[in-house]
């Protein structure tokens, strides 16, 4: 029997916070300078470094981020072989998310089509390109737990979509899982898609709220970092006549900026999300040795071409509700993180078979594997799963 000196949880998710932050922020805090300001431009170029691509900008939060996407996304973009959006045009997206992911469709007067997903948990692409029309303008995606979809698939179906539509459908995706994953050798937000990463308060990198918006090409960015403060630009309002008052608004925008107190959160954070990344990369790498050995478990399928994030560590197991009860007596915390979206009364009139998602849903679950889990935590995790699938053998 698995044996804890600690009666304590091991908790799924934990907030990271670097202690030093509550000096600076109290300077932020006194300064007067509460809005956006140069914290967040710090931030921003900090991020671009991080990232690898200086068209980003900072939101109050990823689903802010989401909205204000699919909002530029009306206009047609000729650089990018993008129509615009018209109403009640399709986005092809995923039911295996948390709701943020698809409640700004709606607010944009879209219509969702529900695609269903593979084993790695992101979309299947065989269902996806059933499901393909001349009003699927947008595809959404969600890199589950951090680990990414395979980016090559869906610019093949771009490609596939130009040359029987006549354009490509723009492609978001939503990293809220994924700060620091790599797909062949890059970081997300490198590969000609919208990105969005959310610094909610348990993600890898958190500013206890906000979200990052990064574009594929200069005039997405120019509109977005108008647009995102009523569309009134930050830069001229200071010089005119009157500082108090804006300049002639040319597209109405948003209230979706980050400020300098979410800014030097995430400024004092950065550092750290390195040596944490590494972390949760190690501990899921002991899993994925361990887990071989353990018959009641099924991996993730593996892609030689991404450095996974890992924000949660995902399998799939028999007895799942049994087994949710066992590690709640062994102090450790599971879940399966996000349920299916499209049970929703709010989106029934969308609703479709999705197979996989069926057989999928009674058997998967995550276990903590972060930057908080020792090595002898994580020994202690495999310890009871390995003592609950000795008990399924009797």
């Amino acid at each position: 029997m698995a044996i804890r000196e600690s009666n304590n949880d091991i908790q799924l998710f934990k907030v990271f916070m670097d202690p030093g932050v509550t000096e600076p922020l109290n300077e932020v805090i006194l300064s007067g300078k509460l809005s956006q300001y140069e914290k967040v431009t710090e931030f921003e170029k900090h991020l671009s470094a991080y990232i690898g691509n200086s068209n980003l900008l900072t939101m109050n939060s990823a689903t802010s981020a989401l909205h204000l996407a699919y909002h530029l996304l009306k206009s047609p973009i000729p650089e990018l072989k993008f129509p615009g959006l018209d109403l009640n045009d399709e986005v092809l997206t995923t039911p295996l998310t948390c709701v943020a992911t698809n409640w700004p469709i709606l607010a944009n007067n879209l219509k969702i089509k529900w695609v269903d997903i593979n084993k790695n948990l992101n979309l299947d692409i065989i269902d996806l390109k059933q499901k393909l029309s001349k009003k699927t303008k947008i595809i959404s995606i969600v890199h589950w737990g951090g680990y990414p979809a395979n980016l090559d698939e869906l610019k093949d179906v771009q490609r596939y979509c130009e040359e029987k539509f006549g354009f490509r459908p723009i492609i978001i995706e939503d990293c809220a899982h994924s700060f620091g994953a790599e797909y062949k050798g890059q970081k997300l937000g490198n590969h000609g898609n919208i990105v969005i990463y959310s610094f909610q308060a348990i993600k890898h990198l958190t500013c206890g709220d906000g979200g990052l918006l990064v574009l594929p090409i200069k005039e997405l960015y120019e509109r977005g970092k108008l647009l995102r403060w009523f569309g009134i630009s930050r830069e001229t309002k200071n010089k005119q006549k009157d500082f108090k008052v804006e300049d002639n608004i040319k597209e109405y925008g948003f209230k979706f900026h980050m400020n300098d107190i979410n800014a030097t959160i995430g400024l004092h954070n950065l550092p750290f999300s390195v040596e944490n990344l590494r972390i949760h990369r190690d501990n899921a790498s002991y899993y994925l040795k361990e887990f071989n050995d353990i018959n009641c478990v099924e991996l993730l399928e593996t892609n030689l071409n991404i450095n996974a994030a890992w924000w949660t560590f995902t399998f799939f197991i028999n007895n799942l509700n049994e087994f949710i009860s066992f590690m709640k007596k062994k102090n450790i915390n599971v879940s399966q993180v996000h349920g299916r979206n499209d049970n929703h009364d709010t989106v029934s009139e969308f609703k479709v078979k999705l197979p996989n998602l069926d057989k999928i849903l009674e058997r998967l679950i995550c276990i903590p594997v972060g930057w908080w889990i020792t090595h002898d935590d994580r020994k202690y995790i495999v310890q009871c799963i390995k003592e609950w699938d000795k008990l399924l053998e009797k």
